[in-house]
């Protein structure tokens, strides 16, 4: 079985819309773990925009793996060995961004990134790595030590044959470096078929569309219906 992370970053950017505290991401993250989902993803971003600290520290206390989305930062890293979360997920980011808009430079970025994938894994954190379907950058995750790596699935959600066959290749190519595959970005009722046949996946991350499903059907029934989508 595919396993199902519910990220509840829009829950956190519709409260803070208003700057009230509702709605929770952590009362959204409740409701989904009792509807099947089998972690909580939540990006604590540099500029807080939607998820705050507070956030982490509370959804960390949930009886269910936490993702801590994060960039490859000395002060997220601190934040990370502190609060500990079962895994995090080093992405990049920009401020200017809507959203993250592809994978970690990991090639580029080697030397900076062992230092801090060292030390999150000495801290009892798993790593994984954000990266573009390429086979360098799934080299340089093994060379760095990474047990995980999440394909960005953004340019297949745009459309595009050609796109699923990069992941398809890059999904063998993770199995051969012995690393576990999850992937996730863009993913919706519609085009998360052909993504859950990839070889080896053990895990899909996905939240924008799930959060706008659950304005009309609730997180729930939304939750539950991409995990009977997992199960086929």
């Amino acid at each position: 079985m595919i396993r199902l992370g519910l990220n509840v970053d829009h829950v956190a950017t519709l409260r803070n819309a208003r700057g009230e505290a509702y709605p929770d991401p952590v009362d959204a993250a409740r409701i989904a773990l009792d509807h099947g989902a089998d972690g909580i993803t939540a990006h604590l971003r540099e500029d807080r925009r939607h998820i705050r600290d507070a956030d982490i520290e509370r959804l960390r206390k949930l009886p269910a793996p936490l993702n801590f989305e994060m960039a490859a930062t000395d002060e997220m890293v601190d934040i990370a060995c502190r609060v500990k979360p079962h895994a995090c997920c080093l992405v990049p980011e920009r401020r200017q961004e809507v959203t993250t808009e592809g994978g970690l430079a990991v090639v580029a970025q080697e030397m900076d990134l062992q230092a801090k994938v060292a030390r999150l894994l000495d801290a009892g954190i798993r790593v994984s790595l954000f990266i573009d379907p390429e086979p360098a950058a799934i080299e340089a995750a093994q060379r760095l030590g990474a047990p995980v790596v999440e394909l960005h699935t953004g340019a297949y959600a745009l459309g595009g044959s050609e796109e699923l066959t990069r992941l398809q290749k890059a999904a063998e190519c993770v199995a051969q470096c012995g690393i576990e595959l999850h992937a996730g970005h863009g993913l919706t009722y519609d085009n998360v078929g052909p993504i859950t046949r990839l070889p080896h996946l053990a895990e899909l991350n996905i939240g924008h569309f799930l959060i706008s499903e659950a304005v009309f059907s609730g997180i729930g029934p939304a939750v539950r219906s991409m995990k009977n989508l997992l199960s086929r």
